[in-house]
């Protein structure tokens, strides 16, 4: 009897629960937010971080979660709860990202019935007729009728959206809540969202000083807008772990150039990175790029450096002359420190510069990307090759003097056809251990590697380097 008795409570219990209702769907959209941050990477990912006023039911309920990025990684989402005392537990999640579109729309229909649509030249309408949707392949295979058709000349209508297609990527939570309202704050990371540093500088006639101007293009390509969103952009080489088959992608367009405006930027110290907060609100749009000043200095002190640079290689094996010429590297070097008006970390970049002519034109003069570059560092711009000053070298002899052991004699020509002076740095890549047995100028240690000669060469004149060198690379 006690058996029989509790056989009848679990089956009432058990169709109780059967036909409880099932919990309020519950709708949260973009125009609800309260506040938005966005925070962007230099890895080509961003940070969303996002608050906003639920309306929800005592008790359990779902709530869609709307507005978010199409890239989102549903597996970094974060909710907490504002206040002191919260009244509201996530208890699943669930992303929903099976979007609307043609193809989407024929796969829910495979087996059910739909309206074909065709125009009629005798009744000058469109002629209606069922159909059942028996592929949803390209084209879609239809029965009408008594017919199977494969290339329907017509359209296609659907009595209804499938529940589970939807327009936009969505969260959906099923939430517990002991209040009607509960203000939450949400994170999670999204994938192309990206960010770039470009910087314009211009040289004065003699190249020694410049005017530095550094831009910030934002690029979101990440399946969603950002209203009025605090901005924020971190520059370092912040550590991910990649997907074997995926990886974030990173697509520049063409850029645009607005005019100079004063730096809108607050930089600080973050971990070992740096974080830019743009302090104002700005609106990123879905697809777009956009452009804002980083910093602006003027009368930045430049050193310009004409550079002949050898290779390791040469000292290995008889060369003889090589080659008619060689290039010679021009550079511009300035030290990135307040004393210099600049003192401020320059996030990794491309460098453009620029001259004006005697007209007053600007000219482009090359350009070169730099790293990610702390305060009080060095910052070196390789523009081009110079022109009217030549290099050229010889080796004068070679021999053998062990294994892996050589001694060789080398002499340096530099021609300058300017109507000034200039210097110009040897640089010599000897690579092994090394020694210099003799030298027509003094040579200095560089590193472990390399020796260098600084070469005074006088106007529409020429200078030589004659040395000789013993190397052991193995």
């Amino acid at each position: 009897m006690r058996s029989l008795v509790f056989l009848t409570l679990f089956c009432v219990a058990a169709l109780a629960r059967a036909e409880d209702p099932a919990p309020p769907r519950l709708r949260s959209t973009a125009e609800q937010r309260d506040e938005l941050g966005v925070t962007v990477y230099s890895g080509g990912f961003g940070l969303i971080r996002e608050t906003r006023t639920l309306v929800l039911s005592k008790g359990r309920s779902e709530v869609e979660f709307g507005g978010v990025a199409g890239t989102i990684q549903p597996e970094t989402v974060q909710v907490h709860a504002v206040g002191s005392t919260p009244a509201m537990r996530v208890l699943e999640q669930n992303y929903q990202y099976d979007l609307l579109s043609p193809a989407k729309l024929l796969e829910k229909y495979v087996g059910r019935t739909v309206r074909v649509h065709r125009f009629s030249e005798t009744k000058g309408r469109d002629e209606e007729r069922d159909a059942v949707v028996l592929s949803a392949g390209e084209p879609p295979i239809l029965r009408v009728g008594d017919e199977i058709t494969w290339a329907f000349p017509g359209r296609i209508s659907f009595p209804e959206i499938p529940k589970t297609l939807i327009a936009r990527p969505t969260l959906v939570w099923l939430v517990d809540s002991t209040a009607e309202r509960q203000k939450v704050e949400v994170s999670y990371l999204a994938s192309q969202l990206s960010w770039k540093a470009d910087y314009v500088l211009v040289v004065n006639d003699t190249d020694t000083v410049g005017d530095l101007n550094g831009w910030v293009t934002l690029d979101n390509r990440s399946g969603a807008a950002y209203a009025n969103a605090k901005v924020q952009l971190v520059a370092g080489d912040v550590n991910r772990i990649q997907p074997a088959v995926q990886k974030d992608r990173m697509i520049y367009a063409a850029e645009s150039r607005a005019a100079v405006a004063p730096p809108q930027f607050r930089e600080e110290g973050l971990f070992e990175y740096h974080l830019y907060t743009l302090e104002r609100p700005a609106t990123l749009l879905e697809n777009e790029q956009k452009q804002i000043a980083l910093l602006e200095a003027s009368g930045v002190k430049l050193a310009k450096r004409l550079v002949l640079r050898g290779e390791p290689a040469y000292f290995r094996m008889q060369t003889g002359e090589l080659g008619a010429t060689s290039k010679i590297a021009v550079s511009l070097e300035f030290e990135n420190r307040e004393a210099d008006r600049l003192g401020q970390p320059l996030p990794k970049g491309i460098v453009r510069v620029y001259k004006r002519d005697q007209s007053g034109g600007r000219q482009f003069l090359g350009e070169d990307e730099i790293d990610h570059t702390p305060r009080d560092e060095r910052v070196r711009i390789r523009v081009g090759d110079a022109f009217d000053v030549i290099g050229e070298r010889k080796q004068m002899e070679y021999k053998v003097i062990g294994s892996c052991r050589s001694e060789s004699a080398w002499q340096i020509d530099l021609r300058n056809r300017k109507d000034e002076r200039v210097e110009v740095d040897v640089v010599e890549p000897a690579s092994g251990d090394w020694e210099i047995v003799s030298s027509s100028q003094k040579a200095t240690k560089e590193d472990a590697r390399t020796f260098s000669f600084r070469v005074p060469v006088p106007a529409r004149g020429s200078a030589r380097v004659e040395y000789r060198v013993r190397v052991r690379w193995c």
